[in-house]
């Protein structure tokens, strides 16, 4: 593995570790973000299947950002998943490129034929 990829996967993965930590605190600290409980799960069953290799998480506090961005933020042409959690069975998923949205949809649960779409087109644009 070269040094360049070696750094983008450690860059992923460590956005992984602080989402996920960012979550355990939320939930943990505040019972009204237990909404977010779902969206943990998730999070850990896409690690589980090891989609820290392709993607960078981030959170904007009930949203998930999922991208393939190299540093941590978006640039306004950078494509990303948008998972925002209403309810702990009621979220809204878009697949965005800044302002411009390709894809959304409001889903009941984050096991869904449409939000698996969404990532392995995501999986498929270029790391940046």
């Amino acid at each position: 593995m070269d040094e360049r990829t070696s750094e983008i996967l450690t860059r992923f993965k460590k956005s992984w570790a602080t989402t996920k930590d960012f979550y355990d605190r939320l939930i943990a600290d505040y019972p009204g973000w237990n909404k977010l409980i779902p969206l943990r799960t998730f999070i850990e069953a896409l690690e589980e299947k090891g989609k820290d290799n392709y993607f960078r998480l981030g959170t904007s506090v009930d949203r998930l950002i999922i991208s393939r961005s190299v540093d941590h933020g978006l640039r306004v042409d950078q494509k990303y998943i948008l998972i925002e959690t209403i309810s702990s069975n009621d979220f809204e998923v878009t697949l965005r490129d800044g302002e411009k949205t390709y894809r959304q949809y409001r889903i009941s649960e984050l096991r869904d034929e449409r939000l698996d779409t969404l990532l392995k087109t995501l999986q498929h644009t270029l790391v940046d």
